[in-house]
Parts: structure tokens; sequence; C-alpha cells
């Protein structure tokens, strides 16, 4: 019988898992969603066990009962990161897992790390300047406020290194990864900054390096009981979800730039050779011998969840119709969809979301739809300025949960004034996983490319005039706003002080 793939991913929200025939035809998928920890402003965490490891069995299991005894070749896994989860010598946590850039606790020990080694060393030897989205500053937060948590861990992991070890006994991370985890990793040299690591990682052991496609290990009899998958199945450790998710699109070549619309807007741009920008993340690719530059957006699609839980008992679906129905500019409502401060381009944990315009004519519609625009106009911010930085974009690939409904995909076409495509296939990182497994088994040829072209969403030339002016305001409206929203955080931050 033919052999088959199997990909899972652990998202922000939910895991999902696919199984493929060797040529990329789905044979079956599962999900299973999930939430973070948000115990204080500006903090985001996970339980590794309940969630990441817990989702992964409970998938295996289910996608295990469609294998229907064909050979599994390979196993491929991806996940949120950069993450930090702190483990002992036995894979135990010691502590939950603080999340990538959405977890904003870090920010003495940014400014700290940047006076000692320097921004501009800093840039040039990671490609990026310190942010929340880094790994390093995060290490020192937790030695400084949790030092008996600090002492007791040994090792540490990114969500899908923390499912590998679980799976193989193996202690590695992937090259992209490792290249997002600032300022531990040279992305010149691509192997660990030695120098730099003793001073920020202290007594923690690193992970070996290895690729995303490669084979590190294979299922042990103890996993192979958890999951009901094969002992013996080869492993390849993946990586990073957002280019899993790129990777699985077809976004391979200089000037590809994937959009994908999920809890968070994250953006993938494949780069002809490395070049760095302090407002913009570049980090190693998933291929090897590829960079790409990246940017991301701390709210998209949990904003719009926000919204519904708001208005109370009124289905996803009912909402986009109802928004569908107001007129483009949503009557002169605009939304700083900053609710969990920003990331790119920004970079300011204390920013927060702005409602401007209210009026009593306004309605939920209104809003949702305001919310829709206020992200698109954020995503016209960050393409306008890949596009000025390097590579210019050829083309835009939508990826994620947020391409289905229709409405959204084409208010980003209609704000940001070019097609997007969207592609047949749109199951995610897991799907992207299952590639790799193909590539690292050796099933397929490296150069394999599973993306078919399904629908391209082009802008409305109508629209353009307004949104122009409205992207005129959102612009402006920031730098309006910031002093009297940073009290505001500060007062929302205020009542944790101490605990």
């Amino acid at each position: 019988m033919a052999e088959v793939l199997m990909g899972v991913d652990m998202g922000t929200g939910s895991s999902k898992g696919v199984l493929t025939t060797a040529s990329g035809e789905v044979l079956a998928t599962a999900v299973r969603k999930h939430g973070m920890s948000l115990p204080r402003p500006g903090w985001a965490e996970v339980d590794a066990v309940q969630v990441w490891w817990q989702d992964f069995v409970d998938i295996c299991r289910e996608l295990a009962g469609s294998i229907d005894g064909r050979p599994l070749a390979g196993l491929c896994v991806s996940g949120v990161g950069p993450c930090l989860l702190l483990a002992d010598e036995h894979v135990e946590p010691v502590r939950p897992a603080i999340l990538y850039g959405i977890d904003m606790r870090a920010t003495t020990q940014i400014a700290e790390l940047t006076e000692h080694f320097g921004a501009e060393a800093i840039l040039e030897r990671c490609g990026k300047v310190l942010s929340t989205q880094a790994v390093g500053p995060k290490m020192r937060w937790v030695a400084r406020h949790e030092p008996d948590l600090w002492k007791r861990a040994r090792r540490w992991y990114n969500s899908n290194s923390y499912v590998v070890a679980r799976l193989t006994g193996e202690y590695v991370l992937d090259h992209h990864t490792a290249s997002q985890s600032d300022p531990l990793y040279d992305l010149r040299q691509r192997g660990w900054a030695s120098d730099w690591v003793e001073h920020v990682a202290g007594h923690l052991e690193m992970p070996r390096l290895v690729w995303p496609e490669e084979v590190v290990g294979t299922i042990t009899a103890e996993a192979a009981a958890a999951t009901g998958l094969p002992q013996g199945t080869p492993v390849c450790p993946g990586t990073v979800d957002a280019w899993s998710e790129a990777f699985s699109a077809g976004v391979r070549q200089p000037g590809d730039l994937m959009l994908m619309y999920g809890s968070t807007m994250f953006f993938v741009q494949v780069l002809p050779a490395l070049v760095a920008h302090p407002l913009l993340w570049t980090t190693s690719g998933v291929e090897r011998g590829q960079y790409t530059l990246a940017a991301g957006m701390s709210t998209s699609g949990s904003l719009t969840s926000w919204v519904q839980d708001l208005t109370g008992g009124v289905t996803f679906e009912q909402l986009v119709a109802e928004a569908a129905e107001v007129p483009a500019g949503s009557d002169g409502l605009v939304v700083l969809p900053y609710f969990a401060g920003e990331r790119t381009p920004i970079f300011d944990a204390q920013a927060r979301g702005v409602v401007a315009g209210l009026s009593l004519r306004h309605n939920r519609a209104h809003l949702f739809r305001a919310v829709y625009e206020g992200i698109a106009f954020g995503i016209r911010q960050i393409v306008e300025f890949l596009d000025g930085e390097s590579t210019p974009i050829s083309r835009l690939v939508a990826v994620g949960g947020g391409t289905q409904g229709g409405l959204w995909t084409q208010i980003v076409s209609d704000v940001v004034g070019r097609p997007q495509v969207v592609p047949r296939q749109t199951i995610g990182a897991s799907y992207g996983d299952a590639l790799l497994a193909a590539i690292g088994t050796g099933l397929v040829p490296p150069d394999t490319d599973w993306a078919v072209a399904g629908r391209v969403v082009e802008p409305n030339p109508e629209a353009r005039g307004l949104y122009d002016t409205l992207f005129s305001v959102y612009e402006d409206l920031y730098p309006a706003t910031k002093p009297f929203v940073h009290v505001l955080a500060e007062l929302q931050e205020a009542r944790f002080a101490g605990t």
C-alpha cells in the first residue's frame, strides 16, 4: 500500500493535523481548539502538557484511525513561536510556556540586553533588533523574577521542539526557530552565538541545531503507546507555524509574500539575499540557504472574536453577513487594532485599541466591519514597508482561517490595492509539515511543491479613494493618541503591581 505522511501544528487558538499521500492528497484532518492564559496585561502563556502535548496526542489518535494499514512514512511538527518553555532534564516543564511576541512582559530585559550588546551589533548579528518576539529577554525575566524555577530548568523548548522531544527523546531546535530566538543565534554564521548565549542563557543546555525537514529521530515505544502511532516512525522537527504555512502555500521564491490570517496576522517574505532593518525581522528560511523577512501584528482573528463575545449570542457568520451590508468605511468609523499592544511597525507594548468616530448611529455590524478595516490598514502599512525595504513584492498569497469567509480578504485587497492569491488547499501549517516530512524521508524531491492556486481576490477600484482617506486618518491616529493611551495602559497594569 502507498505510504502516508502526517503533519501536526500547534497554533495560537487551535491545533490541527493532516494525513496525506506523497502527492499531497488529503486523506484526513483533525482539529482541537484551545485557549491561552492571560494572567496579567501583556502576558500570554500556555500549559505545554495540557495544550501542546495533549492536543498532539488527541490529533494523532484521531488520524491514526484513518491510516487503514498504510505505512506511515514520516511525521513533522510545527507550532507557535518563538516561545520559551523551560524544562528539567526529563522534559518536564518547570512553568507554563511564555508565548511569542504577544507576551510583552520582558520590556525591561529588552532594554538591558540592548544596552549590553548594542542595538547595531544585535541587528548585524541577529538580523533584527530585540523586541517582544525575542526569547533571550524572557529568559532573563524568569531568571530575575522566578529564580527558583530558573535554577530548576536545564533545557528550553519551542512548541514544536517540545513535542519532538516527547516523541523521540532528542533535544533539537530547527534553524529557523533558532534564528528568531534572539540574541542567541548568529544569522550569518547559522549557528549559536556562543559568547552571547553564555550571558543570556546561563546554565541552560542549548539544543542541537537541525533543518525543518531533517529526520532527527524516531517515535519511541513510550510515545507510540501515548499517540497510537507506530514505534520507529521517522520524525522531522518542523518549524514555526507561520513559516510552515508559507511553505505549504508555495511561498518559496524571492518576491513572494504570505499574509497569514489567524489569531494574529503574520507576514513572511522570501528574500534573494540577507538584508536587515530595525523594524522588521530577518530570519533563516525553511529551506537551506534561504532568508526571509517577516512582520507581525499582535491581534487579528482574536480581535474579531472579542467583538463576537462583546455582542453576545450572535454567530460569527451572522456578524460577517451584517458587516457585508455596511458600506466601505463603516460610516466613518476607524479602529486601531492594538488591543494587545502592537508589534510591527510600532513595537509598542503599551499601545491599546482605539475606536474613533463612534456615534449613536453605529451598531455592532459597523464595529465588526471597522475591526476588519482597521486590521487591513495595519496590513497596508506593513506591505508598503516591506515593498520598500527589500525585493519588490510580486505576489501576495493569503492563507489561514480568516480567508474562508470572503469579506475579510476582499476588504484587505480593497485597502491594500493588490490582488491576493488564495491557495486551493488552505489547511495551513500542518499541510506544510506533511510536505516537509515527505521531503525529509526521501519520498519526494526537495523542490516538490503541493500548492495549487485557487481563487484570486481582486481589489475594487471604486473603494480606493475612500480607503486612502481613512488610511491617512489611521496613520495619524496612533501618534495623536499615544500619550493618552499609555496613561491608560499604566492604569490597567497598576493593579497587578507587586504580584
